[in-house]
């Protein structure tokens, strides 16, 4: 892997990330394409970019939570926050955990990436019909940290899951939205934690990580900013079509049509 190459998944990663789309299923359809044998350590070093970006975006609200988890004020907003990241976290660690082998086998496999994309599709598509103005509650953080949990397969988007699953609850879309990016940041440190090892061993020249690695910021940053606006416009479902297209082409490429 070269310096372009690395700079083009990054901003593959950061755009793809928050956008969604799956991050995961893009970055396994491009080194399929690209015939790229990529490290799994790498797409993990890319989250760093990706974890930037939302740690940047959200600094006020993280250090509002952080200050409420301080004073032990879990009665305020910030507060109540705080707890709902926590319990979100753990149906995403024990999916995460449980289904791990499984879901990396899928890196590998186009065919079934294409399908995965096609389904998220099909849950990004169901969001046009749910509508809302509710809070978060414990059973939909629960329910959003389980598909949190699901989308560490490939072609599962983490933002197009998690995001629908909290609309179909009819919490606010914008509220859910804020959440599911909050939600994301234990989990990208969890997942940096647990790979590690790999990281550290992996080879890999630091000068072509640290382009992936900003590109990735940047372009993580812009696609935070995006989606926001199209969240609020009433417009997460045109993802689906896009999800649709690009998992048939995956699917044909897996059976050898092209």
């Amino acid at each position: 892997m070269d310096l372009f190459q690395a700079v083009v998944l990054g901003i593959l990663q950061g755009i793809t990330e928050w956008l969604p789309v799956s991050s995961s299923g893009h970055l396994a359809l491009a080194q399929h394409f690209m015939e790229l044998e990529v490290p799994v350590s790498f797409d993990i070093l890319l989250h760093i970019g990706t974890l930037g970006a939302v740690l940047i975006y959200y600094r006020n609200k993280i250090f509002e939570i952080g200050r409420a988890v301080l004073r032990m004020d879990f009665q305020s907003e910030d507060g109540k926050l705080a707890l709902f990241v926590l319990a979100g976290s753990v149906p995403t660690a024990l999916i995460g955990f449980a289904f791990k082998d499984f879901f990396k086998s899928m890196f590998s496999d186009v065919f079934l990436v294409g399908v995965a994309l096609i389904l998220t599709g099909a849950v990004l598509f169901s969001t046009r019909f749910f509508s809302g103005n509710k809070g978060l509650g414990w059973m939909s953080c629960l329910t959003v940290g389980a598909a949190q949990g699901i989308a560490v397969a490939p072609g599962i988007s983490r933002s197009g899951w998690t995001i629908s699953a909290g609309m179909m609850f009819g919490i606010e879309r914008e509220k859910v939205a804020d959440y599911s990016f909050i939600l994301s940041i234990p989990a990208l440190i969890g997942a940096m934690i647990f790979e590690g090892g790999n990281i550290v061993f992996s080879g890999m020249e630091w000068t072509i990580v640290f382009a992936g690695v900003l590109s990735s910021l940047v372009a993580g940053y812009l696609s935070i900013a995006f989606l926001l606006k199209i969240i609020k416009k009433g417009h997460f479902y045109f993802f689906s079509y896009y999800c649709w297209i690009i998992g048939l082409l995956a699917v044909l490429a897996g059976i050898g049509f092209f």
